[in-house]
């Protein structure tokens, strides 16, 4: 059953459609990330989610009650902003304490819920800190903890991670998932970075325009995108047109001048994409594309590879055997199986 429903949503500024008639329905307990390009819509969605701003037309239904009846300040949401806006004068105890003194939460129990929250993010040594003298990450345990001690019935995620270096982003981001699914709050990130809205969420809401694209559990976003914007927004794709053929009662595809046989595959023709990561080098008698390695960047568990094709050029990810991959300039054959295509719609 259906905990947050988004049915219709749209805010218009102007002639500018910021979202576009957005239906979303959300579980009690699940963590889902709204995630795209910068303009895409999502935080002005979660900005309607949170009460900041009012809806042009359609609604947002909480457990069975209308949110927008509800004032945001009586909205009981946790909210992490991008900068976690934390008071500079305040402890992180007493940064912690805020909302729950806002509540009138009686003096003993405010305590105790301090201490438990800040137990919970790990920060229990450093409750009489304040957030000048605290690391970005610490800051942001603090900014989570705060959001998690008045016990929302969604938290909210603006960005949190985006202020941090790459090495404690993926950090925080075991430390988040590892939190969210101890206390179990629904929560909605939002968030532009592929790989933080796949690691952390049970389903993924990728956006383009103000509308949705696909909705989805990562791996299968992933791996069966419905649009050519989810399959190049999530990771790498190649993409080429591929005719198919009937000879024989066999069905076959055709990729430039190479003919191959299309068996349990669900492939149309017109334009299939493949990961960069499903294809591999091989001798030329086995090749589907054939082609001259324009670069290639070793990245540790792998090589970035660039070949430069008739067709254009192809990013194959190959990963790291501990062998040194054909050097630049050196004529190289691709090979692909046709079960990892996938087609797109139109």
């Amino acid at each position: 059953m259906s905990y947050l429903v988004l049915d219709g949503l749209t805010k218009q500024y102007g002639s500018i459609m910021a979202v576009d008639d957005l239906h979303l329905e959300i579980k009690k307990g699940e963590f889902v990330s709204l995630l795209g390009p910068s303009g895409c819509g999502k935080t002005t969605t979660l900005q309607m989610i949170a009460g900041f701003v009012d809806p042009t037309k359609g609604s947002i239904v909480l457990d069975g009650k209308d949110l927008l009846r509800i004032p945001a300040n009586k909205r009981g949401l946790g909210i992490v902003f991008q900068n976690y806006a934390l008071f500079p004068h305040m402890t992180a105890a007493q940064n912690v304490a805020f909302g729950l003194e806002m509540l009138k939460v009686c003096k003993d129990e405010l305590s105790s819920r301090v201490k438990e929250t800040l137990s919970l993010v790990g920060l229990s040594h450093l409750a009489d800190r304040f957030p000048a003298r605290m690391s970005g990450g610490q800051q942001q345990r603090v900014a989570l903890a705060r959001a998690l001690a008045i016990r929302p019935s969604i938290l909210l995620l603006d960005e949190p991670l985006s202020n941090l270096d790459a090495k404690l982003r993926e950090e925080m981001q075991l430390e988040l998932r590892s939190i969210q699914r101890l206390v179990g709050t629904t929560t909605i990130l939002v968030t532009h970075d592929q790989s933080e809205a796949m690691a952390l969420s049970d389903r993924v809401v990728v956006m383009n325009q103000g509308r949705i694209e696909q909705i989805a559990e990562p791996y299968i976003a992933y791996e069966k995108p419905e649009t050519e914007f989810v399959s190049g927004f999530l990771g790498k794709a190649n993409s080429f047109i591929m005719g198919v053929r009937i000879e024989g009662g066999n069905v076959f595809g055709q990729i430039g001048e190479k003919k191959f046989p299309l068996r349990d595959t669900k492939l149309s023709a017109g334009k299939v994409i493949i990961r960069p990561e499903k294809i591999s080098f091989c001798l030329q008698e086995s090749a589907i594309l054939s082609g001259k390695m324009k670069s290639r960047v070793f990245q540790g568990n792998h090589w970035l590879c660039q070949v430069e094709t008739t067709l254009g050029g192809v990013t194959v990810i190959q990963q790291n055997d501990g062998k040194e991959i054909a050097p630049e300039g050196s004529e190289v054959h691709l090979n692909w199986k046709p079960e990892d295509m996938r087609s797109l719609n139109a």
